[in-house]
Order: structure tokens, then sequence, then C-alpha cells
């Protein structure tokens, strides 16, 4: 039966393997599917994740405090969510509704929780005095393009980046609504920019951290390869932020953090410390890749 002559039921039923890139992970239930034990080293934050967009908002927060100064050393681990490993009961003791990044700030006598990420990015700037203005109206501003792309990626990714990429068959209505919705947002996004160096003012902050991953980079051609389809070097003002962002030496480390694909000597898929970080940077850099 074609899309066109689909009848939904009456009651809608899960069935295994129905389509798509994860297909064989996706369940509509929550909760663990199997026994793992979570690995833990010696800092007190220990982040576990993947270099997703949502992922590189986290390992470029704790970069970006480390290159400022504060004592933010922090274990990485990799949970390959293409394999389940965010179904582990490890996993989901930190974060139930088992998606990345999750994070244990052990420095508390009772260990502090962290899931969504802009939670942890709150969370890390609130501990630090970093990125976040204590400024009521400036901190309000940030909050609210904090909170902007928390409501806005699902349609981004979840929308446009699943039916653009990752659907089993290409669907005309699905791609429309979200190409019309991902370029409104880029459109959003390129005026705020246009009379504002950063997106919630003149200074850097976890706003810009947790947009750029997304935004920056599809601006960049990083994601869906949609760039053109998109036509994203039309929002001149978002090409701008975004290169200028990409420059930055802890987002540059940020994002190989915890990187599921790629050659073995260019990714970080555990991290303990900056030397990790340190090899797979001079290696790339020799290669000419970041």
């Amino acid at each position: 039966m074609s899309d066109a002559e689909y009848v939904p039921p009456k009651v809608w039923k899960w069935e295994p393997g129905n389509g798509g890139a994860f297909a064989s992970i996706n369940r509509p239930t929550a909760g663990a599917q199997r026994e793992v034990e979570l690995p833990r080293g010696e800092h007190k934050l220990q982040l576990h994740s993947l270099a997703t967009p949502n992922g590189q908002k986290v390992t470029i927060m704790l970069e970006e405090l480390l290159a400022a100064g504060h004592d933010a050393e922090y274990d990485a681990y990799l949970i390959n969510i293409g394999k389940g490993d965010q179904f582990g009961s490890g996993f989901v003791d930190i974060n139930p509704n088992s998606k990345i990044p999750a994070m244990i700030d052990y420095a508390p006598a009772e260990p502090i929780r962290l899931f969504e990420s802009g939670s942890i990015l709150v969370y890390l700037a609130d501990k630090f005095d970093a990125f976040l203005s204590k400024d009521v109206a400036q901190r309000a501003e940030t909050m609210n393009w904090l909170f902007w792309q928390m409501g806005s990626a699902p349609f981004l990714g979840g929308g446009f980046g699943h039916f653009y990429a990752y659907a089993p068959t290409k669907i005309q209505y699905a791609i429309d609504r979200y190409a019309m919705e991902a370029k409104r947002q880029l459109d959003v996004l390129d005026r705020q920019l246009e009379s504002h160096e950063y997106v919630s003012g003149s200074e850097y902050t976890i706003a810009d951290m947790a947009i750029w991953p997304w935004y920056g980079g599809l601006t960049l051609g990083r994601a869906y390869n949609a760039a053109e389809f998109l036509d994203v070097e039309s929002y001149k003002n978002v090409v701008r932020w975004a290169k200028q962002l990409d420059a930055r030496e802890a987002v540059k480390r940020g994002r190989i953090i915890l990187a599921g694909q790629g050659p073995e000597d260019e990714i970080v898929k555990e991290r303990h410390s900056a030397s990790d970080v340190d090899k797979v940077m001079a290696v790339r850099r020799e290669r000419g890749t970041i």
C-alpha cells in the first residue's frame, strides 16, 4: 500500500523492523533492555555520550571551560546509539529517556545525575560561573535562545534530517514540510545574528554552544548533505557566525570527542585527559582534516 493510500488503524501497533536507519533499535517503550554497568574514570565529571549535535554541545562546553582555566576535567565514554548502548541499565539509571548526552557529577556528597543537553549546559555554567551572565536580563536572553534551540532542533533533526536523509523512502510532503521549517529557523537565526556578534548578544555563551552544532554544522555542510538543497549560503550572518565559532580551538576539540565514525586515529573514542585530544588534534592538523 502506498503512503497516499495509507489509512491509520484505530489502534496503532508497533511492528519490529518497520524501516528506516534506526529500525533495529527503536522501540515504543522505555526502560533498560539489558544489564550493562557503565565505566567510571578518576574525575568527578563523568560523561557518557556520542558526538551527535546534542553530544557536541557538552564536549564543547567542557573544552571551553578547560580552555578558560576552570577545573572541569572529565572522563568521557562513547555510547554507540546505533548498537543500542543507550538502553543499557547503567545508562538508563542516569537518563530514563535513553538519549545522549548524560552525565554524573560526583563532586557533591550525593552524586547528581544530569540529562538533556540544555540542562547539562546550564548546570555546568552555574557550577563554574561561566558562559552565562549573572545579569538578569542578559541571562534571560541567553536562556531564550537556548530553549529556542531545544524546541526547534527536533524539527531540523527528527523532521528534516530524518525524512531527507534517513527515511526508507523519499516523501515529498514530509521533505517539503520540514525543509520549509528548517529554512524558517535559519532565517530566525540569520536575522538575530545580523545585529549581534553572538546569538544572545556581544558575549559567547551556552546559547552559541547549543545552537552551533545543529545550525552551524548544517551551514558548514556537515549535516545531511543538504547545504545546497537548503541554500545555506544565503544566510550570510549564520555563515559568518558558524565560521567564527568553527575557528575556536575548544570547538574543534569538542566536536571530535566521542565521534562514532572516522579513521581510528582521527577520533577520540574515550577522553580521560587533555593529551587524549591533543594526539588526535595533531594528526588532524597534519592531514588538514580539522
